[in-house]
């Protein structure tokens, strides 16, 4: 079968500390401290063979994610930009969905034919924090597209643990196409989901919602915020084509940061009550938490979904005197996440696939994120035996950007 194949270089930094755990597994903690030169190339890769309680599916559609550019994308040395959990040589992609063609002999609840979407996170089920319910946090996790084979391929083999039929989005979306492409957005509107809703507990219908980057997560947020019945919507973006896509999704009002003191506009329009929930999903927490805290509402909240790491100057009688919180979030998985999102879907109340602003091919795998860095798209999707409209130019080799020194 054909897939999007990541090689790497294990050169860690002369200043970066090598566990014992990372030269024992071949896996980097901080994958930006590691790992050098990508290549990225499609190749031909053996069949995934399916194990006892496994499933294999012929991928549909799956979505090129902020990571996939990370990965692509290289600082002056070389190194690459994502920071988290990686082991390579891998075949990428997470946010996909796709149709059961082939079932393990344990397998019980999925059939050949089922449409799914899947989780990204591979929680062990085992380790103290799952045995706590917090499968996001598991000790022991693979990452599909990181750690273990992905979903740019042609097929995938995946627990049946991880899948969630979706074979409900046909009868909504009345295409199959239409209703994959819908599916394979699942995973990024669950790390919003498990943001706003189970992180950060969230807010009630009518109370005013901001989000901070107009990115698919963000986009995602904008969505479900409409969809829970938020009060007022307010966005803030730096690409005009994004800031298109907010309002399509939701967003009342939507602006460029560079152009306006975002928490001047937010106790504007509420009247100098401020806003009573905040989502962090531009990854610049430095620059957008300040104005964040600038505009809580009493009893106002704060979440972070986007991935920086960098400390964040915060003045904490604010909090005290504003009853205000502040909360992380990681991953999707667990607390009936998928579940309500693909119900949210199939309902008609939630519908993102207006994000959705190119697609390609399975061969053109590198083009698609390579796009990607221009910050411009909402969704970029990847489907394999897609026939695009005219040819596009072949781009094999990861290319360095300029990256500010933290």
């Amino acid at each position: 079968m054909r897939a999007l194949m990541l090689t790497a270089e294990w050169d860690p930094r002369p200043d970066y500390p090598l566990s014992d755990w990372e030269k024992e597994t071949g896996k980097a903690i901080t994958g930006s401290s590691i790992w050098r030169h990508p290549r990225l190339e499609v190749v031909e890769r053996p069949m995934p063979s399916v194990g006892p309680d496994q499933v294999l599916i012929r991928v549909r559609a799956c979505g090129v994610c902020g990571s996939d550019m990370h990965f692509y994308e290289t600082d002056e040395e070389g190194y690459i930009l994502y920071p988290g959990l990686t082991k390579f040589p891998v075949v990428l992609g997470h946010e996909f969905a796709g149709e059961v063609v082939e079932v393990g002999s344990e397998v019980t609840d999925l059939k050949v034919g089922d449409m799914v979407t899947c989780e990204e996170m591979i929680w062990c089920g085992h380790c103290t924090p799952c045995r706590n319910g917090f499968p996001n946090h598991c000790v022991n996790l693979e990452e599909i597209g990181f750690t273990i084979d992905g979903a740019f391929a042609e097929y995938i083999a995946i627990g049946a643990k991880y899948c969630w039929k979706v074979n409900s989005y046909l009868e909504r979306f009345g295409d199959e196409e239409k209703a994959y492409e819908a599916a394979a957005l699942t995973e990024p509107t669950c790390v919003s989901y498990n943001a706003i809703f189970e992180r950060a507990g969230g807010f009630r219908p009518g109370h005013y919602v901001s989000i901070f980057g107009a990115g698919p997560i963000g986009l995602a947020a904008i969505g479900l915020a409409e969809a829970a019945g938020a009060g007022l919507i307010v966005a803030f973006e730096i690409s005009p084509q994004r800031r298109e896509l907010a309002k399509r999704v939701g967003a009342d009002y939507v602006y460029d940061p560079r152009e306006v003191t975002p928490h001047e506009v937010l106790m504007e329009l509420s009247q100098g009550e401020g806003f009573d929930f905040h989502v962090e999903a531009a990854g610049v927490p430095h620059l957008t938490v300040p104005e964040m805290e600038k505009s809580l509402a009493i009893n106002g909240k704060i979440v972070q979904i986007g991935r920086a790491a960098q400390r964040v100057p915060m003045y904490l009688e604010t909090l005290q005197v504003r009853r205000s919180q502040v909360f992380g979030a990681q991953g999707h998985s667990g607390h009936g996440t998928f579940p309500n999102v693909i119900r949210l879907v199939a309902s008609g109340r939630l519908d993102l696939t207006p994000i959705i602003t190119a697609r390609y091919s399975l061969e053109e795998t590198v083009h698609a994120i390579a796009q990607s860095t221009e910050r411009r798209d909402g969704k970029i999707m990847v489907k394999p035996g897609y026939q695009p409209p005219e040819p596009s130019e072949k781009v094999e080799q990861a290319r360095p950007v300029s990256v500010p020194a933290s």
